[in-house]
């Protein structure tokens, strides 16, 4: 299916984000698709093509504190950049042909931790995070560049109950169908944080998790750029047909049950 793109500004909090709409002919599903600190709208724009010929409207953004917004690295908070991934999800959902019920949040690193915290503040059917980050409740208002990576570190590789932290308690209260990717030697997102995440989706519908064999946090080489892409496009096509199928949007392959 051909899919087009196109440049988009998002007003939040007295400034302007860049993001590119990405969508075929006909879509139902949206997708935001929110990259980690230090990154770009650029690392997703390739599978937010491949995720728009599903039949799904996607959304990639810079958050602020990055890209054309980079003189703001040192000020911009997490709930500035909260605040973007908000303003993002309802200029998504505005979308005519979007069905606001079959929202998809995918994130990498604090884009997937993030992508968390939204979930328990909009409506979200599906939700894939890659290498999620974590942080402490604490300190919320302070730039998120001058956080203490020893400390960070430290929490990092501790069991946490989601009682006691905001993203793993959205997590918990999140329904919808869930994606969790790990890199094998991430140094970044250690393994604990990978599992205090997975023990917080009590009340999923599904939860898929995935490992992808060597990788770093950063992906660095294209093969592990390659294997993330094919898992996310993978599930993505699995929970947009799926869907379709139990709306009666597809029609049952010849000589299927029907």
């Amino acid at each position: 299916m051909p899919t087009r793109h196109s440049a988009i500004d998002i007003a939040v909090a007295g400034h302007h984000i860049a993001g590119t709409l990405v969508a075929p002919s006909a879509a139902i599903p949206g997708v935001l698709l929110v990259h980690g600190w230090d990154g770009s709208q650029a690392q997703y724009l390739a599978r937010a093509h491949e995720i728009a010929a599903l039949g799904c409207i996607c959304l990639t953004i810079d958050l602020r504190g990055h890209a054309r917004h980079h003189e703001l690295r040192e000020a911009v908070t997490r709930e500035d950049n909260l605040q973007d991934v908000l303003a993002a999800y309802d200029t998504l959902v505005g979308h005519p042909a979007v069905d606001p019920q079959s929202i998809a949040i995918v994130g990498s690193s604090y884009g997937g931790y993030l992508a968390a915290l939204v979930s328990a503040m909009r409506p979200v059917r599906w939700l894939a995070l890659r290498a999620p980050a974590l942080y402490r409740d604490e300190q919320w208002d302070t730039p998120k560049g001058k956080l203490g990576r020893e400390d960070l570190m430290i929490y990092r590789n501790t069991t946490i109950a989601p009682a006691d932290n905001r993203a793993l308690a959205a997590c918990a209260l999140f329904k919808g169908d869930a994606l969790i990717v790990e890199s094998e030697t991430d140094k970044t997102v250690p393994h604990p944080v990978i599992e205090n995440y997975l023990s917080a989706f009590k009340r999923v519908r599904s939860v898929t998790y995935r490992v992808i064999s060597g990788a770093d946090h950063a992906l660095s080489q294209e093969s592990y750029r390659q294997a993330y892409g094919m898992l996310l496009v993978s599930w993505m096509t699995e929970m947009v047909l799926g869907a379709k199928a139990a709306t009666g949007l597809l029609r049952p392959a010849p000589n299927s049950p029907a």
